[in-house]
């Protein structure tokens, strides 16, 4: 498979080192206006870089979009006259939709895929979709690229994928925040932060691989760790008190709108 990438960022990384570690068949050219950034993505990666991005595109059977979404009209401009009618492209931007896509690029075969940031040790949650009219073949190799950094659904609506920007493309920042914040709470009481550190990380990934392996509902497994009148119980109405679900069920919707603010181009 022959592809043409427009932008060389984190995750543009991402996916190449994947497609790399799976030994899939690519020929993979980075279009990257950054000349270090250009150097880097040759000496760790061994691809093919350029500061051009129609040359970038040339020939290739996927084009893959990892821009940011304000820079994608500048693209588009870019790369206007260059795209041949069987090149699927594969658009990774937050918030903008197929449709607008498909429009600023005048093209029909389109792929879109929402990743998020742990795609960069392999333990990514993609969402994606397509156009009917894009080919069999590509569509296999974009699943089999997903794989390799991470899992992934395929959705028939578009609309699953805007509301997984919120959650699983943005959710890592949340957690990342919960980490520091239990951190912070350990070293009040006294804890060495590297301890702390390792108790909270160790303490998450239990927790979640607990929730997955039994299948259990969390508020099932909640209840289990939950003694009346116990420590867990005080802990918990802390965080009932202090609105925790709320605030985190605003936190995702805040995010959901501001994607649908990026994608009308606000």
């Amino acid at each position: 498979m022959k592809i043409g990438f427009i932008g060389g960022g984190v995750m543009a990384e991402a996916l190449i080192s994947g497609i790399r570690r799976a030994k899939l068949s690519a020929d993979i050219t980075v279009g990257e206006p950054v000349e270090p950034r250009r150097h880097a993505l040759t000496r760790g990666l061994g691809v093919d870089v350029t500061g051009d991005n129609r040359a970038a595109i040339k020939g290739a059977e996927l084009v893959v979009l990892s821009v940011k979404p304000q820079q994608l009209d500048g693209a588009a401009r870019e790369l206007s006259g260059a795209l041949a009618a069987d090149q699927t492209v594969l658009s990774i931007l937050a918030g903008v939709k197929m449709h607008s896509i498909g429009l600023r690029l005048n093209h029909k075969n389109l792929i879109r895929v929402m990743p998020n940031t742990p795609a960069q040790i392999g333990l990514g949650m993609s969402v994606w979709t397509s156009t009917a009219t894009v080919p069999a073949p590509v569509r296999e190799f974009t699943g089999g690229m997903l794989t390799a950094i991470g899992e992934h659904v395929y959705v028939e609506d578009e609309k699953y994928v805007d509301m997984a920007t919120a959650l699983s493309a943005s959710g890592p920042a949340y957690v990342f925040v919960f980490i520091e914040s239990l951190v912070d709470a350990a070293v009040q009481l006294g804890m060495p932060n590297e301890m702390a550190r390792k108790l909270v990380l160790q303490t998450l990934m239990g927790s979640a691989a607990l929730v997955k392996a039994t299948g259990k509902h969390p508020a099932e497994l909640r209840n289990m760790v939950t003694s009346p009148g116990g420590t867990t119980a005080s802990g918990l109405l802390a965080l009932e008190n202090a609105g925790f679900r709320a605030v985190v069920i605003k936190a995702v919707l805040a995010a959901y709108e501001r994607g649908e603010q990026l994608g009308s181009g606000k």
